[in-house]
Protein backbone atom coordinates (compact mmCIF):
# COMPACT_ATOMS: atom_id res chain seq x y z
CA UNK A 1 0.00 0.00 0.00
CA UNK A 2 1.39 2.92 -1.09
CA UNK A 3 0.52 6.66 -0.13
CA UNK A 4 1.28 9.95 -1.44
CA UNK A 5 0.24 13.27 -2.84
CA UNK A 6 -0.69 15.36 -5.84
CA UNK A 7 -0.76 18.61 -7.09
CA UNK A 8 -1.81 20.70 -9.75
CA UNK A 9 0.28 23.59 -8.52
CA UNK A 10 -2.50 26.38 -8.45
CA UNK A 11 -2.70 30.13 -8.81
CA UNK A 12 -5.86 30.76 -7.63
CA UNK A 13 -6.33 34.06 -5.82
CA UNK A 14 -6.25 34.37 -1.90
CA UNK A 15 -10.28 34.09 -0.56
CA UNK A 16 -9.29 36.52 2.26
CA UNK A 17 -6.78 39.48 0.08
CA UNK A 18 -7.55 38.63 -3.24
CA UNK A 19 -3.83 38.63 -3.75
CA UNK A 20 -1.95 35.71 -6.12
CA UNK A 21 0.80 33.97 -6.00
CA UNK A 22 3.06 34.39 -8.17
CA UNK A 23 3.56 30.91 -10.94
CA UNK A 24 7.83 30.93 -9.92
CA UNK A 25 7.11 31.06 -6.24
CA UNK A 26 3.94 28.65 -6.26
CA UNK A 27 6.87 26.43 -7.82
CA UNK A 28 9.26 26.50 -5.84
CA UNK A 29 6.64 26.10 -3.22
CA UNK A 30 5.96 22.27 -4.23
CA UNK A 31 9.67 21.86 -4.95
CA UNK A 32 9.93 22.30 -1.17
CA UNK A 33 6.58 20.17 -0.65
CA UNK A 34 8.10 17.40 -2.52
CA UNK A 35 11.20 17.53 -0.42
CA UNK A 36 9.16 17.33 2.67
CA UNK A 37 7.09 14.74 1.50
CA UNK A 38 10.01 12.72 0.85
CA UNK A 39 11.43 13.36 4.60
CA UNK A 40 8.29 12.37 6.19
CA UNK A 41 8.40 9.16 4.12
CA UNK A 42 5.43 9.23 1.94
CA UNK A 43 6.20 6.70 -1.12
CA UNK A 44 4.94 9.29 -3.83
CA UNK A 45 4.48 12.80 -5.08
CA UNK A 46 2.14 13.58 -8.50
CA UNK A 47 2.27 16.91 -10.67
CA UNK A 48 -0.31 17.47 -12.91
CA UNK A 49 -0.19 19.08 -16.17
CA UNK A 50 -2.32 22.64 -17.27
CA UNK A 51 -1.85 25.62 -19.31
CA UNK A 52 -4.43 27.53 -17.89
CA UNK A 53 -3.08 30.82 -15.05
CA UNK A 54 -5.25 29.54 -11.84
CA UNK A 55 -1.95 26.38 -12.32
CA UNK A 56 1.67 26.77 -13.04
CA UNK A 57 2.66 23.69 -14.21
CA UNK A 58 2.39 22.87 -17.58
CA UNK A 59 5.95 20.80 -17.61
CA UNK A 60 5.66 18.57 -14.81
CA UNK A 61 9.06 16.83 -15.64
CA UNK A 62 10.54 20.07 -15.20
CA UNK A 63 9.24 20.75 -11.78
CA UNK A 64 9.76 16.96 -10.53
CA UNK A 65 13.35 17.37 -11.92
CA UNK A 66 14.26 20.18 -9.90
CA UNK A 67 12.97 17.79 -6.53
CA UNK A 68 14.36 14.49 -7.93
CA UNK A 69 18.29 15.49 -6.38
CA UNK A 70 16.96 16.80 -3.77
CA UNK A 71 15.19 13.67 -2.59
CA UNK A 72 15.85 9.71 -1.80
CA UNK A 73 13.57 7.68 -2.39
CA UNK A 74 10.16 9.38 -2.78
CA UNK A 75 8.84 8.57 -6.67
CA UNK A 76 7.96 11.31 -9.23
CA UNK A 77 5.11 11.41 -11.63
CA UNK A 78 2.47 13.53 -13.56
CA UNK A 79 -0.75 13.29 -12.67
CA UNK A 80 -1.40 13.78 -15.24
CA UNK A 81 0.84 14.20 -17.93
CA UNK A 82 -2.15 15.09 -21.43
CA UNK A 83 -0.94 12.39 -23.37
CA UNK A 84 -3.44 14.04 -26.60
CA UNK A 85 -1.92 16.93 -26.82
CA UNK A 86 1.87 15.83 -26.30
CA UNK A 87 4.55 14.59 -28.26
CA UNK A 88 5.37 11.00 -27.42
CA UNK A 89 8.97 11.15 -27.87
CA UNK A 90 9.52 14.35 -25.94
CA UNK A 91 7.04 12.88 -23.25
CA UNK A 92 9.33 9.62 -23.37
CA UNK A 93 12.78 12.12 -23.41
CA UNK A 94 11.31 14.04 -20.87
CA UNK A 95 10.62 11.24 -18.24
CA UNK A 96 13.77 9.66 -19.08
CA UNK A 97 15.78 12.56 -17.90
CA UNK A 98 13.73 12.63 -15.28
CA UNK A 99 14.33 8.75 -14.24
CA UNK A 100 18.26 10.00 -14.59
CA UNK A 101 18.39 12.51 -12.04
CA UNK A 102 16.40 10.52 -9.53
CA UNK A 103 17.95 7.48 -9.72
CA UNK A 104 15.20 5.02 -10.84
CA UNK A 105 12.09 6.84 -9.56
CA UNK A 106 10.00 8.80 -12.53
CA UNK A 107 6.85 7.51 -14.01
CA UNK A 108 4.48 8.92 -16.17
CA UNK A 109 0.60 8.39 -15.66
CA UNK A 110 -0.84 9.45 -18.93
CA UNK A 111 -4.38 10.59 -19.49
CA UNK A 112 -6.54 12.32 -22.11
CA UNK A 113 -6.81 15.41 -19.40
CA UNK A 114 -10.17 16.79 -17.78
CA UNK A 115 -9.09 20.62 -19.43
CA UNK A 116 -8.66 21.38 -23.00
CA UNK A 117 -6.67 24.75 -23.37
CA UNK A 118 -4.06 22.51 -24.43
CA UNK A 119 -5.65 21.43 -27.48
CA UNK A 120 -5.90 24.53 -29.28
CA UNK A 121 -2.72 25.80 -28.00
CA UNK A 122 -0.74 23.31 -29.48
CA UNK A 123 -2.99 22.87 -32.66
CA UNK A 124 -5.10 19.65 -32.13
CA UNK A 125 -8.53 19.41 -33.25
CA UNK A 126 -10.68 18.50 -29.91
CA UNK A 127 -12.79 16.59 -32.35
CA UNK A 128 -10.11 13.89 -32.40
CA UNK A 129 -9.73 13.99 -28.40
CA UNK A 130 -10.00 9.84 -28.08
CA UNK A 131 -8.46 8.79 -31.27
CA UNK A 132 -5.18 11.45 -30.30
CA UNK A 133 -4.79 9.39 -26.86
CA UNK A 134 -5.19 6.15 -28.31
CA UNK A 135 -2.35 7.05 -31.09
CA UNK A 136 -0.16 8.50 -28.74
CA UNK A 137 -0.27 5.77 -25.99
CA UNK A 138 0.52 3.33 -28.67
CA UNK A 139 3.81 5.14 -29.65
CA UNK A 140 4.35 6.04 -26.42
CA UNK A 141 4.77 2.41 -25.42
CA UNK A 142 6.98 1.34 -28.33
CA UNK A 143 9.24 4.28 -27.31
CA UNK A 144 9.22 2.89 -24.17
CA UNK A 145 9.57 -1.00 -24.73
CA UNK A 146 12.41 -0.76 -27.64
CA UNK A 147 15.19 1.73 -28.18
CA UNK A 148 14.92 1.89 -31.96
CA UNK A 149 11.31 2.46 -33.24
CA UNK A 150 9.43 2.54 -36.08
CA UNK A 151 5.83 3.59 -36.13
CA UNK A 152 3.80 5.58 -38.37
CA UNK A 153 -0.15 7.01 -37.30
CA UNK A 154 -2.86 10.07 -38.68
CA UNK A 155 -1.62 12.33 -36.27
CA UNK A 156 1.92 12.77 -36.10
CA UNK A 157 4.33 11.93 -38.62
CA UNK A 158 5.85 8.61 -39.22
CA UNK A 159 9.21 7.63 -37.32
CA UNK A 160 11.23 5.12 -39.28
CA UNK A 161 14.17 3.01 -37.17
CA UNK A 162 15.04 6.01 -35.21
CA UNK A 163 16.83 5.62 -31.51
CA UNK A 164 14.57 7.61 -28.54
CA UNK A 165 17.03 8.64 -26.09
CA UNK A 166 18.46 8.77 -23.49
CA UNK A 167 17.34 5.49 -21.99
CA UNK A 168 15.63 4.86 -18.66
CA UNK A 169 17.35 3.51 -15.50
CA UNK A 170 14.14 1.54 -15.23
CA UNK A 171 13.13 -0.86 -17.91
CA UNK A 172 9.93 -0.39 -18.54
CA UNK A 173 9.81 2.85 -17.63
CA UNK A 174 6.28 3.03 -15.47
CA UNK A 175 3.31 4.18 -17.45
CA UNK A 176 0.11 4.51 -15.79
CA UNK A 177 -3.53 5.08 -17.69
CA UNK A 178 -5.39 7.86 -15.66
CA UNK A 179 -9.17 8.01 -15.30
CA UNK A 180 -11.98 9.97 -14.37
CA UNK A 181 -14.06 7.19 -13.91
CA UNK A 182 -14.56 5.86 -18.02
CA UNK A 183 -15.76 2.41 -18.18
CA UNK A 184 -13.70 2.37 -22.08
CA UNK A 185 -10.42 4.00 -20.33
CA UNK A 186 -10.45 1.01 -17.62
CA UNK A 187 -10.53 -1.85 -19.64
CA UNK A 188 -7.68 -0.26 -22.17
CA UNK A 189 -5.47 -0.15 -19.14
CA UNK A 190 -6.60 -3.32 -18.20
CA UNK A 191 -6.00 -4.62 -21.66
CA UNK A 192 -2.78 -3.21 -21.80
CA UNK A 193 -1.55 -4.47 -18.54
CA UNK A 194 -0.86 -1.56 -17.09
CA UNK A 195 -1.51 0.12 -13.88
CA UNK A 196 -4.93 2.55 -13.02
CA UNK A 197 -5.38 5.60 -11.52
CA UNK A 198 -8.82 6.93 -10.93
CA UNK A 199 -10.04 10.61 -10.00
CA UNK A 200 -12.36 9.90 -7.11
CA UNK A 201 -13.13 13.56 -6.19
CA UNK A 202 -17.15 13.08 -6.02
CA UNK A 203 -19.98 10.58 -5.22
CA UNK A 204 -19.22 7.37 -3.41
CA UNK A 205 -15.75 6.09 -3.61
CA UNK A 206 -17.07 2.58 -3.46
CA UNK A 207 -18.88 2.90 -6.56
CA UNK A 208 -16.10 2.77 -8.01
CA UNK A 209 -15.73 -0.91 -7.34
CA UNK A 210 -16.99 -2.30 -10.32
CA UNK A 211 -15.04 -0.29 -12.24
CA UNK A 212 -11.86 -1.62 -10.82
CA UNK A 213 -13.49 -5.20 -11.61
CA UNK A 214 -14.12 -4.19 -14.88
CA UNK A 215 -10.27 -3.15 -15.11
CA UNK A 216 -9.57 -6.31 -13.38
CA UNK A 217 -11.43 -8.93 -16.22
CA UNK A 218 -10.26 -7.35 -18.87
CA UNK A 219 -6.05 -7.51 -18.22
CA UNK A 220 -7.08 -11.58 -16.98
CA UNK A 221 -9.10 -11.58 -20.42
CA UNK A 222 -5.87 -10.18 -22.39
CA UNK A 223 -3.44 -12.99 -20.43
CA UNK A 224 -2.42 -10.29 -17.63
CA UNK A 225 -1.24 -11.66 -14.27
CA UNK A 226 -4.22 -9.67 -12.13
CA UNK A 227 -2.53 -9.91 -9.01
CA UNK A 228 0.26 -7.95 -10.68
CA UNK A 229 -1.67 -4.90 -11.15
CA UNK A 230 -1.90 -1.80 -9.15
CA UNK A 231 -4.53 0.64 -9.11
CA UNK A 232 -4.32 4.03 -7.36
CA UNK A 233 -6.86 6.58 -6.74
CA UNK A 234 -6.13 10.54 -6.70
CA UNK A 235 -8.59 12.50 -4.33
CA UNK A 236 -8.78 15.83 -3.02
CA UNK A 237 -8.05 16.27 0.88
CA UNK A 238 -6.87 18.26 4.31
CA UNK A 239 -5.20 17.20 7.19
CA UNK A 240 -4.69 18.71 10.13
CA UNK A 241 -4.67 18.30 14.04
CA UNK A 242 -8.54 18.33 14.80
CA UNK A 243 -11.00 17.24 12.07
CA UNK A 244 -13.40 20.43 12.35
CA UNK A 245 -10.15 22.73 12.18
CA UNK A 246 -8.97 20.98 8.95
CA UNK A 247 -12.32 21.26 7.37
CA UNK A 248 -12.68 24.89 8.09
CA UNK A 249 -9.44 25.83 6.74
CA UNK A 250 -10.28 23.34 3.56
CA UNK A 251 -13.43 24.42 2.51
CA UNK A 252 -12.92 28.51 1.48
CA UNK A 253 -10.45 28.01 -1.08
CA UNK A 254 -11.91 24.27 -2.11
CA UNK A 255 -15.77 26.30 -2.74
CA UNK A 256 -13.70 29.47 -4.56
CA UNK A 257 -12.31 26.70 -7.38
CA UNK A 258 -15.19 24.71 -7.50
CA UNK A 259 -17.79 27.46 -8.41
CA UNK A 260 -15.17 28.94 -10.56
CA UNK A 261 -15.02 25.24 -12.59
CA UNK A 262 -18.84 25.34 -11.71
CA UNK A 263 -19.40 28.15 -14.02
CA UNK A 264 -17.24 27.40 -16.78
CA UNK A 265 -19.07 23.36 -16.93
CA UNK A 266 -22.47 23.90 -16.01
CA UNK A 267 -22.44 23.00 -12.50
CA UNK A 268 -24.80 23.95 -9.05
CA UNK A 269 -23.36 25.81 -6.78
CA UNK A 270 -20.78 24.61 -4.15
CA UNK A 271 -21.43 25.18 -0.54
CA UNK A 272 -21.25 23.68 2.80
CA UNK A 273 -23.63 21.36 2.86
CA UNK A 274 -22.17 20.12 -0.30
CA UNK A 275 -18.62 19.81 1.40
CA UNK A 276 -19.62 18.13 4.55
CA UNK A 277 -21.48 15.55 2.86
CA UNK A 278 -18.89 14.74 1.02
CA UNK A 279 -16.48 14.44 4.09
CA UNK A 280 -18.26 12.01 5.62
CA UNK A 281 -17.16 8.23 5.95
CA UNK A 282 -18.83 7.33 2.77
CA UNK A 283 -17.87 10.81 0.80
CA UNK A 284 -14.94 11.55 -1.40
CA UNK A 285 -13.56 13.71 0.08
CA UNK A 286 -10.48 13.10 2.62
CA UNK A 287 -10.58 15.57 5.21
CA UNK A 288 -10.15 15.70 9.25
CA UNK A 289 -7.63 14.77 11.73
CA UNK A 290 -5.01 12.06 10.95
CA UNK A 291 -7.49 8.76 11.96
CA UNK A 292 -10.32 10.06 10.56
CA UNK A 293 -8.25 10.16 6.93
CA UNK A 294 -6.84 7.28 7.71
CA UNK A 295 -10.04 5.01 8.45
CA UNK A 296 -11.44 6.26 5.04
CA UNK A 297 -8.42 5.34 3.16
CA UNK A 298 -8.29 2.07 4.93
CA UNK A 299 -12.08 1.62 3.70
CA UNK A 300 -11.45 2.78 0.11
CA UNK A 301 -8.84 0.01 0.19
CA UNK A 302 -11.14 -2.62 1.41
CA UNK A 303 -13.92 -2.13 -0.46
CA UNK A 304 -12.49 -0.70 -3.86
CA UNK A 305 -9.43 -2.24 -3.87
CA UNK A 306 -6.64 0.29 -4.78
CA UNK A 307 -2.70 -0.27 -3.67
CA UNK A 308 -1.83 3.88 -3.63
CA UNK A 309 -3.39 6.47 -2.54
CA UNK A 310 -2.80 10.01 -3.45
CA UNK A 311 -3.96 12.91 -1.79
CA UNK A 312 -4.80 16.20 -3.87
CA UNK A 313 -3.74 19.15 -1.61
CA UNK A 314 -4.57 22.17 -1.49
CA UNK A 315 -7.39 22.46 -4.38
CA UNK A 316 -7.56 26.07 -4.39
CA UNK A 317 -4.56 28.40 -3.34
CA UNK A 318 -4.14 27.49 0.87
CA UNK A 319 -1.19 29.06 2.76
CA UNK A 320 1.63 27.25 2.18
CA UNK A 321 2.52 25.99 5.72
CA UNK A 322 -0.87 25.04 6.00
CA UNK A 323 -0.04 22.29 2.94
CA UNK A 324 3.28 21.37 4.71
CA UNK A 325 1.85 20.60 8.02
CA UNK A 326 -1.12 18.88 5.84
CA UNK A 327 2.21 16.77 4.01
CA UNK A 328 3.77 16.23 7.58
CA UNK A 329 0.29 14.58 9.21
CA UNK A 330 -0.12 12.11 5.63
CA UNK A 331 3.48 10.63 6.13
CA UNK A 332 3.77 10.79 10.06
CA UNK A 333 0.70 10.43 11.11
CA UNK A 334 -1.93 8.74 8.23
CA UNK A 335 0.94 6.59 6.28
CA UNK A 336 2.07 4.03 9.28
CA UNK A 337 -1.68 4.45 10.33
CA UNK A 338 -2.88 3.00 6.85
CA UNK A 339 0.03 0.70 6.29
CA UNK A 340 -0.09 -1.21 9.77
CA UNK A 341 -4.23 -2.10 9.10
CA UNK A 342 -4.07 -2.75 5.52
CA UNK A 343 -0.67 -5.82 6.80
CA UNK A 344 -2.73 -6.91 9.11
CA UNK A 345 -6.26 -6.86 6.98
CA UNK A 346 -3.84 -9.19 4.60
CA UNK A 347 -2.66 -11.47 6.65
CA UNK A 348 -6.02 -12.25 7.89
CA UNK A 349 -7.49 -13.02 4.65
CA UNK A 350 -4.45 -15.34 3.95
CA UNK A 351 -4.98 -17.42 7.08
CA UNK A 352 -8.85 -17.75 6.40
Amino acid sequence: MEIGVSTFVETTPDVETGKVVSHAQRIREVVEEIVLADQVGLDVFGVGEHHRADFAASSPAVLLAAAASQTKRIRLTSAVTVLSSADPVRVFQDFATLDAISNGRAEIMAGRGSFIESFPLFGYDLADYDELFEEKLDLLLKIRDSEIVSWSGKHRPAIHQKGVYPRPVQHPLPVWIGSGGNSESVIRAGILGLPLVLAIIGGRPVQFAPLVELYKKAAAHAGHDVSKLTVASHSHGFIAEETEVAADKFFPSTQQVMNVLGRERGWGHYGRASFDAARSFEGALYVGDSKTVADKIIHLRKNVGITRFMLHVPVGSMPHENVMKAIELLGKEVAPIVKDEVAKWETSLGNE
